[in-house]
């Protein structure tokens, strides 16, 4: 047996999360799951004494998930984990690309003054898909669910909506940013708003924008939808969500959060209408300075444009992502800007030198699957990457470590500065939420329940 592809997901201010998997090569070289015990040890990097174990799970499992709270912040520690006293080693062999490898990682310290609220950020989830990783047909070769199991994107949504809830997340609102469906068909549209209805209210406890994937078709599977007028395309995903280059702003608490429609409407690269540009304008110019998240699916940034697997083409269309930045320039409230699309973790800095947060966020739908927490204090805020804790998501993630020709860890993980950081903010004028979203326990197992049995997310 060998313990391997040990990697520290999660970093905070008080806690870490790490994860690896247990295998046996067989006589062709092919990595087969094993299952073993799992054991964590860590201590601060100062100490002169072995590192204690701090967490232990005799259940067996090939993927492994340890959590550890009430560390100090602002600490530098080190970890070890093992299985079956195997000690797990990174999986990468380019130790240069990521921090993890030194198993060595300080904790954040959060902003100053209280807690106010905190987000759920996620997009890609790619609702309806069955085939995992192809950018083209068959290439590079995807990866598909194994046989019996629920599809894989049902099974990263449950993940995701169960995982949100939990006491330790508290989380208050879930932004999706776009690519919802893999089709925008009208039967994945229809199953995921009857799924997300089940779980909060559209507009309140779930914001979201469109993505390529769900953008109007040409075909007898769009048909039923409503048709766009002057064009053979038929919108679905509208039908049951949000009609097409349509800006949605929602009020929090005193925090404005905007989503834009990205989307063109045939291809995958983004644009925003002179309609849409202009609304986004008016509500910047009225209230400048009020503390303001920008949510859409395509990245705005030229260094995203040239970093991203589908090249400058893919994201937002410079001339938009100029104008872009200049009412972020005259809006200093703008203070962080949400996209997905390239299915990674990374900041980009902005084009112009404005004091805005341009970050991607990896693809919920697949490795490294997770999600990313927002939470905002007094003085600022802290992005911290969070993978979902379900034995099913877990197996799924691991599965599709093999995307991009096994390239896809190190390109979607991210290094632990992208996906864990602090950034020093006035946001006292947002509302401090007392509580995290907490439906009662009995309603939201029969919704979950009722789902699954339903139709296993399809």
């Amino acid at each position: 047996m060998v313990a391997r592809d040990l990697e520290l997901v999660t970093v905070t201010d008080e806690s870490i999360a790490v994860r690896w998997t247990t295998a046996a090569i067989d006589p062709l070289g092919r990595p087969r799951p094993i299952e073993s015990d799992t054991e964590l040890a860590l201590a601060p990097a100062d100490s002169r004494r072995p590192a204690p174990v701090v967490h232990y799970d005799a259940n067996p499992t090939a993927y492994h998930y340890a959590e550890v709270t009430g560390l100090e912040p602002g600490r530098e520690y080190y970890v070890e984990a093992r299985s079956r006293g195997v000690r797990a080693t990174p999986g990468s062999m380019w130790h240069w690309w990521h921090d993890e490898p030194r198993l060595r990682f300080r904790t954040l310290v959060p902003p100053p003054g209280r807690l106010l609220r905190t987000l759920a950020l996620t997009n890609d989830l790619h609702f309806g898909e069955e085939v995992s990783g192809e950018i083209v047909a068959a290439l590079p070769t995807g990866v598909r669910q194994e046989p019996n199991l629920p599809p894989y994107p049902a099974v990263m949504l449950d993940a995701l909506l169960t995982d949100v809830r939990e006491p330790d997340r508290m989380v208050d609102h879930v932004i999706l940013a776009g690519d919802l469906t893999s089709d925008g068909t009208p039967s994945q549209s229809r199953n995921l708003r009857h799924w997300l209805d089940d779980w909060g209210t559209l507009g309140r406890d779930v914001l979201l924008c469109r993505g390529n994937h769900d953008r109007p078709r040409v075909g007898p599977r769009w048909r039923s939808g409503p048709r766009l007028a002057g064009t053979e395309h038929h919108d679905c995903w509208g039908q049951y969500f949000l009609p097409r280059q349509r800006l949605v702003g929602y009020d929090l608490g005193g925090l404005r959060v905007i989503g834009l429609d990205t989307t063109d409407l045939d291809g995958a690269g983004g644009r925003i209408d002179a309609e849409q540009m202009a609304r986004l304008r008016s509500l910047l110019n009225d209230e400048p300075d009020r503390p303001t998240l920008v949510f859409g699916h395509h990245p705005v940034t030229r260094d995203s444009g040239m970093s991203n697997l589908g090249g400058p083409g893919f994201v937002l269309d410079r001339h938009d992502a100029a104008a872009l930045h200049r009412l972020y320039e005259r809006a200093p409230g703008v203070f962080l800007h949400h996209s997905g699309h390239t299915h990674r973790n990374r900041r980009t800095p902005p084009d112009i030198p404005i004091p805005v947060e341009f970050l991607e966020v990896a693809s919920i739908k697949e490795y490294p699957g997770g999600y990313t927490l927002l939470r905002l204090y007094e003085g600022g805020y802290m992005i911290t990457f969070q993978a979902t804790r379900s034995a099913a998501a877990r197996q799924w993630s691991t599965r599709t470590r093999s995307q991009l020709f096994g390239l896809q860890p190190r390109y979607s993980l991210g290094s632990v500065a992208d996906r864990s950081h602090v950034v020093h903010r006035d946001l006292s004028g947002v509302e401090r939420v007392p509580h995290a979203l907490a439906p009662p326990a009995a309603a939201t197992a029969t919704a979950v329940a009722a789902r699954r049995a339903d139709h296993g997310g399809r």
